[in-house]
């Protein structure tokens, strides 16, 4: 064990005693790391930027938002990111220490993200990601880094595999979760507040009704469905709308929703619902921001996107405040039907979409969330002339209306991360010529 003494001549009293040598050294590593992240959550700049998203997803006079992200879930992310970047060596501090270093990234790529101040700990909680109806939900192997998958259905009898699907309901553990806030809050809830994540499973793409029908069924199978099988299909859908609720209700009755619950791909401020802020329960879904999205639906006819999916989304979003809706898929064809959702309030204009068909059909009654191609603009060389040219097309289509720049899905920056900042550099100047 670690003696007292040795932890004050290294002039860190915020490391307990009772941590093993091991532990000690992951807690000093994550301190450093919480210690430059509070000073950047400081920054008079982060609350600038709240003030803006307020405006602009209040639907109130903005100049563009701009906005970059991504995650583990991209190539490149896993080459800077991964476990052979990280210093930590226990598991449990080792993704803190993640989380970390890609918000202290973030900071240099200059977009309009809010670095809050708070570092979330997820409760511990029965079921996960492809494993909320008692089966595995996932993809076929891919064939190399950064490869596609295909859904493996695992719902192929409609008899017989209904019945085996039991949907997790909402329960956490506590003892579990408190050892685990008790971990990281003993390593740095000195310097930065624990934020404790107690909101359903169901939530976001996990209560997506589209990703779960074409991962229960298959993607191609799914859409056959409408045709041979739509009473069945139907029922599934209702089914998988239904454990939503219920998991969200339940979430709800026990005080576990909080004001980081929001959902959206954006930041998640407006002056309608209270701001983002930590531990702060109970609230109700009517406080929250909510997501959903429709990529497996892209190639599907408005008429039947409507029937087989918008009708079992709409129970789910209308429980909650506001609804952003939309994540890849080209929505420029059914952006008439998703005028039915009751508080619709940002729609995703992708890079398969028609921006100036789909920025016509929005108008101002929305904010439009554009998401330019990222093999044009950063993934596929860097071509500063090309993405000004990008830029100020999107731009004039979406003139005189509500609008967020949002770069996302970005497999490869192709061994150079700094292509994130010098491309939020050039749409700020290309965005500050039409002010």
């Amino acid at each position: 064990m670690l003696q007292w003494a040795a932890e004050e001549e290294r002039g860190d009293p915020g490391v307990a005693k009772s941590l093993t040598n091991h532990d000690a050294k992951d807690v000093r590593i994550l301190r450093e790391l919480a210690r430059q992240y509070v000073e950047l959550t400081q920054k008079p700049v982060q609350q600038e930027r709240r003030e803006l998203w307020s405006d602009l997803l209040s639907l109130r006079p903005a100049r563009p938002l701009i906005l970059a992200t991504y995650g583990m879930w991209n190539v490149w992310c896993r080459e800077v990111f991964g476990d052979a970047a990280l210093q930590c060596e226990d598991p449990f501090f080792r993704e803190h220490e993640r989380t970390l270093r890609m918000a202290l990234f973030q900071d240099t790529v200059g977009d309009d993200y809010i670095l809050e101040p708070w570092i979330t700990q997820e409760a511990a909680k029965d079921g996960g990601w492809a494993r909320l109806f008692g089966v595995e939900q996932g993809l076929s192997a891919k064939p190399g880094e950064g490869g596609a998958g295909a859904y493996r259905p695992v719902l192929k009898d409609w008899a017989a595999d209904m019945a085996k699907l039991r949907p997790v309901r909402h329960r956490i553990d506590e003892v579990a979760t408190a050892l685990e806030v008790g971990r990281l809050q003993e390593a740095i809830g000195d310097l930065l507040a624990i934020n404790v994540n107690r909101g359903p499973v169901f939530n976001g793409f996990m209560a997506d009704v589209s990703w779960h029908l074409a991962t229960l069924r298959g993607l191609e199978q799914m859409m056959r469905d409408m045709y041979e099988w739509p009473r069945e299909l139907h029922a599934l859908a209702a089914f998988i709308r239904d454990a939503a609720l219920a998991a969200q209700d339940a979430a709800e009755a026990a005080g576990d929703y909080g004001l980081t619950n929001h959902g959206i791909q954006e930041m998640p401020y407006s002056r309608e619902l209270e701001w983002p802020r930590a531990n702060a329960r109970p609230r109700r879904r009517k406080d929250l921001w909510c997501f959903c999205a429709a990529q497996e639906f892209a190639l599907v006819s408005p008429a039947m996107h409507e029937e087989f999916l918008l009708r079992y989304q709409i129970p789910i979003v209308s429980r909650f405040g506001l609804t952003a809706y939309g994540c890849c898929e080209d929505l420029t064809r059914k952006i008439g039907i998703l005028r039915k959702i009751p508080n619709l309030r940002l729609i995703a204009v992708t890079p398969r979409a028609d921006v100036r068909r789909s920025a016509e059909q929005i108008g101002t009654d929305y904010v439009i969330s554009w998401r330019p191609n990222p093999a044009d603009v950063i993934c596929c060389g860097f071509d500063e002339g090309k993405i000004r040219r990008i830029i100020r097309e999107g731009l004039e289509a979406c003139k005189g209306l509500h609008v967020c720049i949002h770069l996302k899905d970005i497999e490869t920056v192709e061994g150079d991360p700094s292509r994130l900042a010098r491309w939020t550099r050039i749409v700020r100047d290309v965005a500050e010529e039409r002010v």
